[in-house]
């Protein structure tokens, strides 16, 4: 069986102190039961769903922290990008704060900034598109001939109006075709987008149930965004794990993971 990886941190990087004390508490579970970990928080959100929505600290703040979070804990780090300049700027000034670029899901299929981010040393996390049927990550592979690593994450799919579903039978298919890590996110698939009007809503009370089935089908990576107060988090709160929950949720991970009968 492949080694566990979990993705984990808040929505946004809020301040050095709390992604401290994230970091340091999802690196220690993590290492109890083996698992490898990576740091995960957003400099910007800039896919809000209204003007009004609180969009973060913003890149230079957030990558000098990443540093000194690096310097207290020894983690990797994920954070998402939202246009070549930035990955430009990770990639030659800020080169040592970041290990995985993520592209979301909304731009999953912006050639231009997939190819910025392949030309960098840095592993490209691709959230799969809430539109996007499984078989159409393909096309968007064809484009990362260049990168050093690529993954592909699961977020959910888009089921009616405001409102995701996960298709188990589209991650078997990822599973056994695309030939990349496939990771499950398993908290943007409980979230309702817009569920509230001006902000999206969600329900984290489903992310145990579908980490253990995703566990149980065979992923061996998981992203999943934690925060020690998620009800008064600046985004995403609906759907965010608490952080005193987040051992329980790798506990079951761990005990659900599939294990093949035949090699």
């Amino acid at each position: 069986m492949e080694s566990l990886r979990i993705i984990a941190g808040p929505c946004q990087h809020e301040n050095l102190s709390m992604s401290l004390d994230i970091a340091e508490h999802c690196a220690d579970i993590c290492a109890k039961y083996d698992v490898e970990y990576i740091f995960k928080a957003s400099y910007d959100k800039a896919n809000r769903t209204s003007i009004d929505g609180i969009r973060g600290v913003g890149f230079e703040p957030t990558m000098l922290d990443f540093l000194s979070l690096k310097e207290t804990v020894n983690v990797k780090i994920l954070t998402d990008v939202h246009s070549t300049t930035d990955i430009a700027a990770i990639a030659y000034k800020y080169n040592e704060a970041v290990d995985v670029i993520q592209i979301p899901a909304f731009l999953c299929r912006q050639t231009d900034l997939i190819s910025a981010a392949c030309m960098t040393d840095k592993i490209i996390n691709i959230k799969k598109g809430q539109f996007l049927a499984p078989w159409d990550i393909t096309g968007i592979l064809s484009k990362t001939e260049d990168a050093k690593e690529v993954w592909i994450t699961e977020r959910g799919t888009s089921f009616g109006y405001n409102n995701l579903v996960v298709d188990f039978n589209g991650l078997q298919y990822m599973l056994d075709n695309l030939g990349v890590p496939i990771v499950f996110d398993a908290t943007h698939s409980c979230q309702k987008p817009g569920g509230h009007g001006s902000s999206s809503g969600g329900n984290r009370d489903y992310v145990p149930g579908l980490t253990r089935a995703a566990a149980a089908l065979g992923v061996t990576n998981f992203f999943l965004e934690v925060h020690p107060n998620p009800d008064n988090a600046p985004s995403d709160g609906p759907n965010m794990v608490n952080l005193q929950d987040f051992e329980d949720i790798l506990h079951d991970i761990v005990e659900y993971s599939y294990v093949p009968y035949f090699d």
